[in-house]
């Protein structure tokens, strides 16, 4: 179906392949008690998160402590999705529900998720324990008891530290866009990133979003305060061969005091690796005094280009100094209109009381400038000037940066299928997308040829559907069966005329010949490519006389009765008809030919004799009304004769087949036309040839 769930420590992974997910757009609902929709908001605030590669591949991440999971005693999970595929028109919808059940037991104290889309922690909740009891709040403690407020049970409120406290109850944290939880044993908190509760800090060197909350619950156990911190990476590090990810040893966000790593793994989209399956990739995972260190090479099996991102972080300064403006290639934008047109700009405040600002602006922003210095190399080009204002006094100063990159281009890729009509082109997207034209044959698509060729298209893929016999197909080759047809397809860019892709696309197509039951045939003619002076319109049918009524450049059509032009029937034998063929559907004066063959036997001494040969109205032989076909040889008071057909020597043994004729008769009973389903029977008998001709074995 193209859909694989698998269950994955504390989350669940539903795969798509390309082939379901291509030129589609998605829809996810979450089914729990009810179907809910998930939008991007929802899904960061209840532990859905997806990801898709450029050529449609699409997983799908839900975190086994999320909203709409039904959770068993924090041990079994049982997760629900409904998917709905759908193109331009609402009427295409594809619907797949999905169900998965995981098991997952291994929970630690404190657990902390670090997903696309939103930070996750969860911990374990202690039970009453007098010795625990504590008069004061120290959030840097994880979790103990208070003395029974009266509160009813479930979470009261939370306090977010950012790192000055914030206080809110549940159903202000929810509306701000945050999950708070409990489970029979653990107490869950959910923040998606860049939330005015989180905020930045560099710990070991390395940029983390933080994200501290103390939540006071009401247990039967009595009042408890439970310290939530989670503290995700939120940069990588790469060079023109190796991706690497740092990680601080010591998150002193989450930890103080002395601490040992007891297991350190690695994984890609969810999937633990081994050391074995590391060492194949040229993957590692390795500690320094201060850092976990993954690294990847650049190329990787597991990994893809993707689409490039300008980065900018300036700082850090004091809290006085506010971003005022960016200046593009295309104009003056302030902080909101940057946000507006997907140009993300952030402000981040650090713990110290500093503060600094950061840009990001994907390569195929208007704002960037391309160029192409050679084939298959783009350069982007990026210049800012970033205006800054000292409050309060309004002291404005500016930051000049341009950004470069070069990358080595990836060229679309065209392949291409045929059924016995069409031509099926698809052509992948290279690192560019949609940057060349398409030629088909001789001419470039239009809108009026992509509806000809009902082209669809997203943002990975191209597809085309040609008829065989489309203008701009060639025709190479003609045999008795079928006809070769060919299609060239060629992508190149515009401004410089490069060519960046080609496919000659070369099938086979049954012949355009048509039989009618009123003995009419049609057949058309094709010019071959190979003979570029023939002129359809000259040619005729075996009957000179006999001439196209309809023909153009490439196409004669010729229409004439079964009779004439030179026509002449073979019994060749060659194409039977298949048990699912029938029954068949014959009318008066139709040919219907017949073989009866000796199976399993190679002595050349046997011949098969045929004796008698009738038709019923019902399956049962012995039925009646019957009608013969055959009575020792043919039926002489028939005025329709069967004929009897010679077995041509490319038979392994002749005298194990017989072959006969007859023309579809009106089947009459009491002078009454009978419209019924006829079956046919036969009695044969096996001779010797050496012996006797007696009997019967004098027949046919």
């Amino acid at each position: 179906s193209g859909l694989k769930a698998d269950c994955l420590g504390n989350l669940m992974r539903l795969s798509m392949d390309e082939a379901l997910a291509v030129g589609n757009q998605l829809v996810v609902e979450a089914i729990g008690t009810q179907r809910v929709l998930l939008t991007p908001t929802l899904a960061a605030q209840c532990g859905y998160s997806m990801e898709s590669d450029p050529w449609g591949n699409t997983r799908i991440y839900t975190s086994l402590m999320g909203c709409f999971v039904d959770n068993k005693d924090d041990a079994t999970f049982n997760i629900g999705l409904k998917l709905q595929m759908y193109s331009q028109r609402p009427s295409d919808v594809v619907t797949h529900e999905v169900s998965q059940t995981c098991s997952y037991t291994r929970w630690a104290p404190k657990e902390v998720l670090c997903e696309r889309n939103y930070m996750e922690v969860s911990n374990y909740l202690m039970k009453a324990n007098p010795q625990t009891k504590r008069p004061a709040h120290d959030q840097n403690v994880d979790s103990y008891l208070l003395e029974d407020s009266g509160a009813s049970h479930g979470i009261w409120k939370m306090t977010f530290f950012t790192p000055e406290p914030v206080v809110m109850v549940p159903r202000e944290a929810e509306q701000a866009g945050y999950s708070a939880m409990t489970t029979s044993n653990r107490l869950i908190m959910r923040s998606p990133y860049n939330t005015p509760e989180t905020f930045s800090e560099d710990v070991a060197g390395i940029p983390m979003e933080i994200f501290k909350v103390s939540v006071y619950n009401k247990a039967e156990s009595g009042l408890g305060i439970v310290n939530l911190a989670a503290a995700c990476p939120t940069g990588v590090l790469f060079t023109e061969s190796v991706i690497s990810w740092y990680i601080p040893r010591r998150m002193t966000p989450l930890m103080d005091g002395t601490f040992r790593i007891v297991e350190m793994h690695m994984g890609i989209n969810g999937q633990r690796l081994d050391r074995s399956q590391m060492a194949a990739r040229g993957y590692t995972l390795s500690t320094t005094d201060f850092h976990i260190v993954a690294e990847i090479p650049v190329g990787s099996p597991d990994g893809y280009y993707k689409d490039g991102v300008f980065s900018v972080k300036l700082g850090d300064f004091f809290y006085d100094v506010e971003l005022k403006n960016i200046t593009f290639v295309t104009g003056v934008l302030t902080v909101e209109e940057s946000n507006a047109r997907g140009l993300i700009v952030q402000e981040h405040i650090y713990t110290n009381g500093t503060k600094g600002f950061s840009l990001q602006v994907a390569f195929d922003a208007d704002v960037v400038l391309k160029t192409n210095p050679e084939p298959l190399v783009t350069t982007y080009s990026l210049p800012l000037t970033i205006g800054l204002l000292i409050l309060p006094d309004g002291t404005s100063f500016a930051h000049e940066v341009t950004l470069q990159a070069s990358l080595q281009d990836v060229l679309p890729a065209l392949t291409g299928t045929c059924d016995q009509k069409h031509f099926y082109i698809r052509v992948k997207y290279g690192s560019q997308g949609r940057n060349f034209e398409t030629t088909v044959g001789t001419r470039q698509l239009t809108p009026d040829l992509d509806k000809a060729y009902k082209v669809q298209e997203n943002r990975t893929h191209l597809h085309l559907r040609v008829p065989y016999n489309a203008q701009d197909s060639n025709f190479e080759l003609v045999s008795s069966v079928s006809i070769q047809a060919r299609l060239d397809i060629v992508l190149w860019e515009p401004n410089n005329q490069w060519v960046l892709g080609d496919l000659s696309l070369a099938c086979s197509f049954p012949l355009m010949t048509t039989c009618y039951p009123n003995g009419t045939i049609t057949a058309v003619a094709v010019k071959l490519e190979s003979v570029p002076s023939l002129v359809p319109s000259q040619l005729t049918l075996k009957d000179r006389s006999c001439r196209p009524v309809f023909s153009n450049d490439r196409f004669a059509h010729f229409s004439f009765s079964a009779d004439s032009c030179g026509t002449s029937r073979t019994a060749a034998y060659q194409h039977f008809y298949k048990a699912e063929d029938y029954p068949l559907k014959k009318y008066l004066r139709d040919p219907l030919f017949f073989e009866v063959v000796l199976m399993q036997s190679t002595d050349p001494q046997l011949e098969l004799i045929v004796e008698n040969c009738w038709a019923t109205l019902q399956e049962d032989r012995t039925s009646v009304p019957q009608w013969d076909i055959i009575v020792n040889c043919e039926n002489r008071d028939d005025t329709h004769v069967t004929v009897f057909h010679p077995v041509k020597d490319n038979i392994a043994m002749p005298s194990h087949v017989k072959r006969f004729s007859m023309r579809m008769f009106t089947f009459t009973n009491d002078n009454e036309v009978l419209r019924d389903q006829i079956y046919v029977h036969c009695d044969a008998v096996i001779c010797n040839t050496n012996g006797p001709p007696d009997g019967i074995c004098r027949g046919q």
